[in-house]
């Protein structure tokens, strides 16, 4: 059974950092595009930011870039997102998730697989 573990959310001060983490288990998914969304209270859940299979290509949402990067380390079936100078508008919950295919996902129909989300939550 697939499962993705996030761990790695919590409250901080704007302009603050966190680190999230992503665990899958199941299957490998080192083959396969992951990303990071995010859904804050009765808004949809939009990409935050995606990478292919090999981590050469990437993708982040226009208010993200030059404070967030995704990574991941295929051999621990892990995907990260580090997230610095956070602003109060950053807050919501944030969700991984993986493709069955190996390219960049930018909605949510690209995905296969979710975990059960993290909350960030940024006090201004």
């Amino acid at each position: 059974q697939v499962q993705l573990v996030e761990s790695g959310g919590g409250l901080v001060q704007a302009g603050g950092s966190l680190r999230l983490s992503c665990a899958a288990s199941g299957r490998t998914f080192s083959g396969f595009g992951m990303g990071w969304f995010r859904q804050a209270p009765g808004k949809e859940r939009d990409i935050v930011a995606t990478i292919s299979w090999s981590g050469g290509d990437t993708y982040y949402r226009d208010s993200v870039k030059g404070r967030f990067t995704i990574s991941r380390d295929n051999a621990k079936n892990t995907v990260y997102l580090q997230m610095n100078s956070l602003k109060p508008e950053d807050t919501a919950v944030y969700y991984c998730a993986v493709r069955t295919s190996g390219g960049l996902g930018f909605s949510r129909s690209a995905y296969a697989y979710w975990g059960q989300g993290t909350q960030v939550t940024v006090s201004s």
